[in-house]
Formats: C-alpha cells, sequence, structure tokens
C-alpha cells in the first residue's frame, strides 16, 4: 500500500499485516483504529485478535449484537455510542448527540447527569440497573477513543479508490504519484526504491524522450526532467520548446539550440550527471570537461550572432557530431553513481552492491526487506550503503548518528555510539562505499531500526571468490545420470564465477570443458558438499 492514501506508514502497514482486512467495513475499521487512542488502550490487540477468532465476540446485551457485529463486539465509532444510547435507554437522535459531545468533553457534572440519564432510561426497559452502569462504564471507556465512521468511510473510499487504481493501473498509478511528489526529492527516492520492489524500474531522464513530468512510456515509467535536482521549471520548458522542431541530435547541437540564460551551467551539470544527455554522448565525463569550453563557444556565437557572422560552432547545430569535445576517460562507476544519486536522489542506472548481489545473498541472510517480519532484539547482519547522516548530543553528553542505510531492497535507520562512531565516521561520509552492517534490530511503532554493533567496508569482510571454479571428475567412472545431477546442483547456485570441468584420464589426457555463462556459480561450503555427493568422492574444494 505504499502509495494509497491513508494507508501508507510503516505503522499503518503492519497493523494490515496482523489484521488482514478481508471487506470494505475492515478498511473503515483501520482508519478509525489507527490512531493514539486505540493503538495505546488495547483496543488494536482486541479487534485484531477477535477478527482472527483468537478472542471470543460477545455481547452484554442482544440489543448490541446489531449495532456491534461490524466490529466484533467493541465499540469503535462515535455513530455507535448514538445507537446503543437509543437502542437500550431510549435516547433520541439529539440526546444521543448530547451524550456523545459529553463523552469527548468528559465534563465531570455532565457524565454523571449522562451516567443518571442512561441507567434510568434502560430500567425503563426492563434492562438490570447493574448491567446497565456496566454498560454505561463500557461506553464510556471506548468512547474516548471513538472516530466518526461518517469520516472514516470517507477516507476508506478514497484509499480504496487509490488502491484500485495502483493494483490495475499500476505504471500509471506510479507516474501520478511521482507527479504529486516531484519537487520532493526524498519522496521520489522513497516511492522509487518501492516500485522497485514490486518489480517497476524506471527509464533514466532522457534529453529527447522525457517530459516534464513522469510519464508512462512502452509498459515503463520515464523519468520526467522536473524531477532533476537544480533543473527549474523554465529551463525544463525552454528545452520542450526548442525540441518541437526535432530531436536534439548531438550536445553541440543541443547548446545552439537552447537560451543558456535559461539552461545555465548548474542545469547542465545536473542533466549530465543524471544521464540525461546518455542517448547522445554516454560518456558523461567527456561531457563535463567540454562543457566550459561549450559555453564559452556559445557566448562567442552570440556576440557573433549579433554581426551576422557566422562560425564553425554555429554550423554545430546542424550536425550530429560531438567530435569537437576532449576526450577523457569515463568516471569511475562509484563516481558516476554518485553523482547520479546527486541529482537524482536515486541509484538508477546501477548500484554500488550490484557488485556483491551474489555474494551477499550467499554470505548475509536477511536484508532490509525482512526486518519487518523479524522479532525484536534479533542480531542481523546487511550490507549496505549510507545514504545519509546527521549526529546529535545524547542524553548523556555523548555523540551519536542516525544513519540512514540503504541496500537493494529498501532503506533503514542505523544508531552508532562511542567508539563505534569514532572508528566508522570516515567511512559514512564516502559516497558509495559498501559496508558491512552487523546489529540487534530495535521494533518501534514508526517502523524498525538497527543499534549498531559494528561496521566495516564491505570488500575488507566478505570472503572474497576464486576466479574460477574447477570440477575434477574421475573420466572412466563419470555416468550420464551423475552429470545431470551435478547439472540440478549448479542450476541452484548460480551465481557470477565461471566454471570448467576436467575429465581425469592419466592414459590418454585430461579433457577441459567450460561450462556455458548460464551455469556460472556462486561458491559456497552448501556448493562444495552438494556437488562431492553427487560423485561419492572430492570433485571440488574452495
Amino acid at each position: 500500500t505504499a502509495g494509497v492514501f491513508q494507508l501508507e506508514s510503516r505503522g499503518m502497514r503492519s497493523l494490515m499485516l496482523r489484521l488482514k482486512p478481508s471487506s470494505f467495513e475492515d478498511v473503515v475499521a483501520l482508519v478509525a483504529l489507527y490512531r493514539p487512542g486505540p493503538m495505546e488502550s488495547g483496543m488494536v490487540d482486541d479487534y485484531v485478535n477477535r477478527k482472527q477468532g483468537k478472542a471470543s465476540v460477545t455481547y452484554m446485551l442482544p440489543e448490541l449484537e446489531p449495532i456491534l457485529k461490524e466490529t466484533y463486539g467493541i465499540i469503535l465509532y462515535q455513530e455507535q455510542v448514538m445507537q446503543i444510547a437509543a437502542a437500550v435507554s431510549g435516547y433520541s437522535l439529539a440526546e444521543a448527540d448530547i451524550l456523545r459531545r459529553a463523552m469527548g468533553k468528559k465534563i465531570p457534572a455532565v457524565m454523571a447527569a449522562q451516567r443518571e440519564r442512561f441507567v434510568s432510561g434502560a430500567t425503563a426497559r426492563n434492562v438490570p440497573a447493574a448491567t446497565a452502569e456496566a454498560l454505561f462504564n463500557l461506553i464510556e471507556k471506548f468512547a474516548g477513543y471513538g472516530f466518526n465512521k461518517s469520516h472514516s468511510a470517507a477516507y476508506a473510499l478514497i484509499a480504496y479508490q487509490t488502491a484500485y487504481l495502483k493494483a490495475h493501473y499500476p505504471l500509471e498509478f506510479l507516474a501520478a504519484l511521482l507527479n504529486s511528489e516531484i519537487s520532493h526529492i526524498s519522496s521520489l527516492a522513497k516511492h522509487i526504491m518501492e516500485a522497485r520492489d514490486q518489480g517497476i524500474h524506471l527509464l533514466p531522464p532522457d534529453i529527447n524522450l522525457s517530459g516534464r513530468d513522469f510519464t508512462v512510456e512502452n509498459g515503463r515509467v520515464r523519468f520526467g526532467l522536473a524531477g532533476v535536482k537544480n533543473v527549474g521549471v523554465g529551463a525544463i520548458m525552454e528545452i520542450l520548446e526548442a525540441r518541437k522542431s526535432g530531436p536534439f541530435t548531438s550536445f553541440g547541437n543541443f547548446l545552439a539550440r537552447i537560451n543558456l540564460t535559461k539552461v545555465n551551467r548548474k542545469v547542465l551539470e545536473a542533466l549530465i550527471e543524471a544521464g540525461a544527455f546518455d542517448g547522445l554522448e554516454p560518456n558523461r565525463a567527456r561531457l563535463m570537461a567540454g562543457l566550459d569550453t561549450a559555453l564559452e563557444r556559445v557566448q562567442n556565437l552570440k556576440r557573433l550572432q549579433a554581426t551576422r557572422q557566422m562560425t564553425m560552432f554555429e554550423s554545430l547545430a546542424e550536425t550530429e557530431s560531438d567530435d569537437w569535445l576532449p576526450q577523457a576517460a569515463p568516471w569511475e562507476e562509484s563516481e558516476k553513481l554518485a553523482r547520479e544519486k546527486q541529482a537524482l536522489g536515486v541509484y538508477l542506472s546501477g548500484h554500488p552492491l550490484d557488485a556483491y548481489r551474489h555474494l551477499l545473498q550467499s554470505w548475509v541472510k536477511v536484508n532490509i526487506a525482512d526486518l519487518d517480519d523479524l522479532p525484536d532484539g534479533e542480531e542481523i547482519s546487511l550490507g549496505v550503503v549510507a545514504a545519509s547522516h546527521k549526529e546529535k548530543t545524547s542524553k548523556r553528553g555523548g555523540r551519536v548518528a542516525i544513519v540512514t542505510v540503504e541496500d537493494l531492497t529498501g532503506s533503514v535507520e542505523v544508531l552508532l555510539f562511542g567508539d563505534l562512531l569514532e572508528r566508522a565516521a570516515a567511512w559514512l561520509t564516502q559516497p558509495c562505499l559498501p559496508l558491512w552492517l552487523k546489529g540487534s534490530l530495535v521494533k518501534e511503532e514508526q517502523g524498525p531500526k538497527i543499534v549498531a554493533q559494528d561496521i566495516a567496508p564491505l570488500a575488507a569482510t566478505l570472503p572474497r571468490w576464486p576466479q574460477r571454479l574447477d570440477f575434477r571428475l574421475q573420466g572412466a567412472t563419470v555416468t550420464r545420470e551423475q552429470l545431470l545431477a551435478l547439472k540440478e546442483v549448479l542450476q541452484r547456485h548460480a551465481g557470477p564465477v565461471p566454471a570448467y570441468l576436467h575429465f581425469l584420464d592419466p592414459g590418454n589426457g585430461d579433457l577441459v570443458l567450460a561450462l556455458p555463462e548460464e551455469l556460472s556459480l556462486t561458491p559456497s561450503e552448501n556448493l562444495v558438499n552438494e556437488v562431492n555427493r553427487v560423485f561419492g568422492y572430492p570433485v571440488l574444494s574452495l
């Protein structure tokens, strides 16, 4: 329910996992339940347990069942208080509304008068006085947390509508959601990461294909130019207006066709770092290296145009070549991703942990997406990168860092204290540095956090893999059945390391067979044990 009205917070999503809503009425109840009063009073736990059949549903009087059946015998809505007063004690609707307001304000004198009115009205209808007193006490307890059902239902209807759109039109919904947050980079990053969890990946910004907003393009969502930091509406309108005469054919062609007072250096740098010119020149470092020269030439062009003189640079508007750009080595992947993250708020073309994906799957048992399902206090290890951090002073006067880290599945806050913070401080400020994190899980209402116990660069922590894996088989005794069993084992351990089969034959020489790329492997002790069990002798070792 990420992005779904009223139902997208971590706490609400956690409550839905417990409640397992199965009707529209459950969604109405969710909106009313997810408030401080019901959550602190234990009402939420009672409601969940009764819905799941873990606690019995009882009614103090038969008259209460039709009123409270949909909320499993719990007084959840203010309207239910009014209905009970009318059904049990003969209140008119106007009197019942006075009771509702009195309970909200908790004025002792008014409450005493209402108690007397409620009990006397109930006894007049043959309800025992003790039962009437007990029922009024129950109403008084729950009514303090009661919510207006008409409000809750209106919220739930919009929640249902947005959930329906997300379920049936996920790409259009995501594009609209991102457009609603287009000026809030941190919110964009959150929604994009959650979309990736659902298997939706974004196309990068493109100077020829992106509009102002996020759009659906060929079954995917295209990044909008307004989602790039430092690219304002004026610059975007200038780019789109210039593009009306046809697509830009080169970087020089782009520069010659736009007004650089609107699309200034800051905008150009952001577009380069975001990858918006990759379709014209994929080497972002080369574009950045030639930017000073390009801007100087454009200024000269403008002066010469005023006197109707032509220059070689002016002809760039009519060519598809960027040969005039200086040669430059492409940025290292870490620098490219760091600049991209700075411009877009997210890693879009790759992730610093991509190179460790298979290794993490083999050696790290959980990821951030799993944290909601783990118990409080669980000790965990993760492969992460630091996204942001801030420091403050603890109540005891020491330093504490609150670090947002992310992996390939999501992000979480981590708390670092004392000596560990001193040791790790330099690593936390290095963009794109893969880190190994060990800590204990803390479950809070707002979502899980981690108290760090250890942290270090990932490359120095995880075991190093061999360059290749060699399987040594006895050529004279190997059977077809063994080879088929071996293939099944290898398919369960897919990864990046190439593998080779050695058929050993001392008399005639060994035969070496390189396995296809789709049978490359993730080395592990499990792989070694499974392979050696197939053949009954040592075939593979690490």
